[in-house]
């Protein structure tokens, strides 16, 4: 890989993906910054003029993906870090989600991420490497009320990224679930999605509430040197974590589930599969 990289971040315009472009540009590299909402992106863009190109792109609509992603590999001649970071967030119950609230949420935060690796492997192919970066959350790795189907399309993108990377690490690809921790990133203002409350989960509803808490996040430029140690890493990890909190937090979920599976361990061995 060239000293000077060329990056396509998806989700640009704000929060984590603003501030893996601004990592990047300040670097010295290139970036295509791309967005639903490139208007954001403009003010950085007269600040780079040679080295950052906003792309306009709806990574729900696959022809767009594509169409997008050959236009980035022809702006700088090469793709050699992608951050697959576009997401939205859904705010609710299971029971309260419309079929259009949950399959539009999953066109963004799964099939998006989806037709952006699709699109962008046979540049990485034919280029012989590059880096994938799929930016997915520490709670991935199980549900919780109110953000069941956030962690649905993170724990989906998760599984199929772990079959990704098998599939592609032949041709000098490598890919790397992004596991986030929690950051001032506006997901859950400008980028969410709410449910129509039922009055049934009101008290469970408030109690999920108290407990996210008022506590101000990290801003996201707080996590941009991680990615950007990551990208140059020569064998980077099929997984890594983002946030110091947010590690001590899994590792204690992986220890309670550890526990849980023990307990029930007598009842699993009934069965010979």
């Amino acid at each position: 890989m060239a000293d000077t990289r060329v990056w396509l971040i998806t989700g640009a315009s704000r929060g984590l993906g603003r501030a893996f472009t601004e990592a990047a540009l300040a670097g010295g590299d290139r970036v295509v910054a791309a967005a639903r909402d490139v208007e954001p992106l403009e003010e950085l863009a007269g600040k780079y003029p040679d080295h950052l190109v906003a792309l306009p792109m709806d990574v729900a609509d696959r022809r767009t993906v594509f169409d997008g992603v050959e236009r980035a590999a022809a702006a700088f001649g090469r793709l050699d870090v992608v951050v697959n970071n576009a997401g939205a967030m859904l705010y609710g119950m299971v029971e309260e989600a419309t079929e259009e609230q949950i399959r539009a949420h999953m066109e963004v935060n799964f099939f998006g991420a989806v037709w952006v690796a699709q699109a962008v492997l046979p540049h990485l192919r034919a280029q012989g490497g590059g880096r994938l970066l799929q930016v997915t959350s520490m709670g991935s790795g199980g549900g919780m009320a109110t953000v069941g189907f956030y962690g649905a399309g993170k724990a989906a993108l998760d599984s199929v990224s772990e079959a990704l990377a098998m599939e592609v690490e032949g041709f000098g690809i490598k890919v790397t679930i992004v596991q986030m921790g929690g950051y001032n990133t506006g997901l859950f203002t400008t980028g969410t999605t709410h449910t129509e409350p039922l009055a049934q989960y009101q008290s469970l509803r408030a109690e999920m509430e108290a407990m996210w808490g008022d506590a101000v996040a990290p801003e996201p430029d707080t996590a941009a040197p991680v990615i950007m140690e990551l990208a140059a890493l020569p064998d980077p990890p099929r997984r890594l974590i983002v946030g110091s909190q947010s590690f001590d937090h899994v590792l204690e979920m992986d220890q309670a589930q550890a526990e849980l599976y023990r307990s029930w361990e007598r009842l699993s061995r009934l069965a010979p599969g």
